[in-house]
């Protein structure tokens, strides 16, 4: 099907679905494939459900004038979503990282909506088919989008560049994440700048944390570009006041009170104040709308129960993230502290060595309490807790409750530790 035709499709039915399970009357279905389902089966279904066409790419289910072949489904996809990103008049700013994307993602959208006409990527979908579901999503009234992208081997970064066509980029860090897929650290630098080597090779804008010296070499020579800094005073200056346990920080001399645990959300924050500054947002708009910024989804949560203060931080975690979260929670001011740490994934090779060092520094800085689990730090050598599964933490914890104060917690998605708030 020519391109043309398709997108003068999508823009009489705006609304893409992927799941027969969430067919909205009048969407656009588009039968994608995985390794334990092929959507092509659910067409019919799609259509039944209300869908105007659906979209496959096997002839043996185009059963009526509705079922759209072609020769890749998830192709088509692809370049529908560049072609209406070209189509739609909105500014794209893409930002990838190691650590810290989708709140800082958050905090830029929250500052450039007070303008204009803004999407985001919802929740995390930053893959090379959320990726395109944002771009799609882009209205006629739309000024701005931005698109989080995420990655955990070498290229994808690139390839969705090509896909989003990024104006401005943004990259939050180079740290320890998906180890495993890039091969090392040196190759997460490699992957994440792939984002960088897009934007420099189009001539577009490129925003930088002048206090990483990653970034800073990388971007020495390219004029192109706008940064932030606490000490460099060729950029733009933003001062860190300290963590208790919210970050306070000041722009323009106007102090800023967020509502983000830990030293590691500033530059988050920063990144937000310096678009802002850039699209020519008000400083008092930039102040309100990354105060009232509050995280969800188990990101870095504040909560009060049952006499315990928690920082529930259960989203994601890697070596980088985690000696964050430690020492930004050995800061905090409470009489007792507590920890429940889970597995990090994807680490590879290193999971070892990198498991044995977060055990040794969560036992370095004091906890009064410290309960480690998952197979990766039920191995490392350490006088500390150890618990192989959740469910050994948790008969552990049903004889011997924990004491009440301060708590952290933080694992990997997939070892589910926000389930330590149901027997607290």
């Amino acid at each position: 099907m020519i391109m043309k035709a398709l997108h003068a499709l999508f823009l009489e039915h705006p609304t893409i679905c992927t799941d027969t399970r969430k067919i909205t009357e009048n969407c656009l279905f588009f039968a994608l494939k995985g390794p334990n389902f092929n959507g092509n089966a659910f067409a019919q279904e799609a259509l039944d459900k209300g869908a105007a066409y659906a979209i496959i790419d096997q002839e043996e289910f185009k059963t009526s004038d509705r079922l759209l072949l072609v020769d890749d489904v998830l192709d088509i996809l692809q370049q529908l979503s560049t072609y209406h990103r070209n189509y739609s008049k909105a500014k794209v700013i893409s930002l990838t990282g190691s650590n810290g994307k989708t709140t800082t993602k958050e905090l830029i959208s929250a500052v450039i909506s007070k303008k204009y006409k803004t999407i985001a990527t919802k929740g995390n979908l930053n893959n090379h088919i959320g990726v395109p579901l944002t771009l799609l999503s882009i209205k006629e009234d739309t000024e701005m989008a931005i698109v989080e992208m995420g990655a955990n081997h070498i290229g994808e970064i690139g390839f969705l560049s090509t896909i989003a066509q990024p104006d401005f980029g943004y990259i939050t860090n180079f740290g320890k994440a998906h180890l495993e897929g890039f091969g090392g650290a040196e190759g997460v630098i490699k992957g994440k700048s792939e984002l960088y080597d897009y934007l420099k090779t189009n001539d577009k804008y490129i925003f930088l944390n002048a206090d990483d010296d990653i970034q800073k070499e990388k971007l020495s020579t390219y004029t192109k570009k706008m940064g932030f800094s606490t000490n460099d005073h060729h950029y733009y200056n933003i001062k860190f006041l300290g963590v208790d346990p919210y970050v306070l920080l000041e722009m323009e001399g106007i102090q800023i009170t967020t509502q983000l645990v830990g030293k590691y959300n500033f530059p988050n924050c920063c990144a937000a104040i310096l678009m802002g500054k850039y699209f020519n947002v008000p400083l008092e708009d930039i102040k309100s709308a990354i105060e009232r910024y509050q995280p969800q989804n188990n990101r870095s949560q504040i909560l009060s129960k049952n006499g315990f203060d928690i920082v529930l931080d259960a989203y994601n975690a890697n070596p980088t993230s985690m000696k964050a979260a430690l020492e930004n929670f050995s800061l905090m001011n409470a009489d007792r502290k507590t920890l429940i740490l889970g597995d990090m994934f994807e680490l590879g090779n290193t999971a070892s060595e990198e498991h044995q060092a977060i055990a040794e520094l969560a036992k370095e800085l004091g906890f009064d309490d410290a309960y480690l689990v998952g197979g990766n730090f039920h191995d490392t050598n350490t006088t500390l807790n150890k618990f192989k599964s959740f469910e050994d933490l948790k008969v552990h914890l049903s004889k011997k409750p924990l004491k009440k104060g301060a708590l952290l917690i933080k694992g990997s998605r997939g070892m589910a530790l926000e389930r330590v708030l149901d027997f607290l």
